[in-house]
């Protein structure tokens, strides 16, 4: 059995992310968890989160059975690139730089090793 969760349009850019969920990929959930909360980055507070969510998706999927976080897996985890906000930035002699604000999805699956 297995559950997803997704976080869309997150205010960070795709491969800062991607540094933090690769961390994670096929781990049980207990130590991602871990990895997570003890990550010194800024994106695995996002990652946690989500990671969370999809445990609880899992949990509440099937009430009848009670399932162990260790026997809990992260079977998929990957961040897609979401829309760039473009804004400009004054330059000197009356130019203009373009700063682009880049957004990330980030979608975790979880799956019962059973």
């Amino acid at each position: 059995m297995e559950a997803i969760a997704k976080h869309r349009f997150l205010g960070s850019s795709p491969r800062k992310m991607r540094l933090v969920i690769d961390l994670i990929r096929g781990m049980s959930v207990d130590r991602a968890l871990e990895v997570l909360h003890f990550s010194p980055k800024h994106a695995s507070k996002d990652a946690e989160k989500v990671l969370r969510s999809a445990v609880s998706n899992l949990m509440n999927r099937d009430e009848a059975t009670r399932m162990e976080p260790s026997d809990i897996f992260v079977k998929e985890a990957f961040v897609n690139q979401g829309p760039t906000l473009k804004r400009i930035s004054p330059a000197p002699m009356g130019r203009a730089y373009r700063i682009r604000k880049r957004s990330c999805h980030i979608t975790i699956v979880v799956a019962t090793k059973a």
